[in-house]
């Protein structure tokens, strides 16, 4: 079972220390001590509570498709020439690039402050760890 610093588990959740500190006291996440004494909470109890707590903004677009991987955000930046673009979106805290025709930037009328959804349809997707885990 993996383990958890708090300061690691709030950074992973978005909130700060006291929150997961006070999360663990009152039984929302399990936590016990590590071999050096500090307090640490289950990976997979942590992982199962970001789940529950994810608030998912709605997809504005209403369109049924196969693709699960929809994350909805703010255009934060356009670098363009006269055939390709580069768009760059905010997702809550992740960072979204995507490349495309500077004609389709025009079509879809992207603009930075434009709410957009980058969907991800892959059949590879790269996992890393941290290193030293394995």
């Amino acid at each position: 079972m993996s383990q958890i610093r708090i300061k690691d588990a709030a950074s992973f959740l978005g909130v700060s220390d006291d929150t997961v500190r006070r999360w663990i006291d009152q039984g929302v996440l399990p936590s016990s001590k590590d071999d050096s004494g500090r307090s640490v909470v289950d990976a997979l109890a942590m992982a199962e509570l970001a789940r529950e707590n994810a608030v998912l903004p709605v997809d504005p677009s209403e369109i049924g498709r196969s693709a699960r991987n929809r994350l909805v955000g703010i255009v934060t930046e356009i670098t363009m020439d006269t055939v390709m673009a580069q768009v760059e979106l905010q997702c809550g805290p992740h960072r979204i690039v995507s490349l495309m025709s500077s004609e389709a930037v025009r079509e879809l009328g992207l603009e930075p402050g434009s709410v957009a959804i980058a969907v991800v349809k892959a059949t590879t997707v790269i996992i890393e760890t941290p290193a030293g885990k394995a």
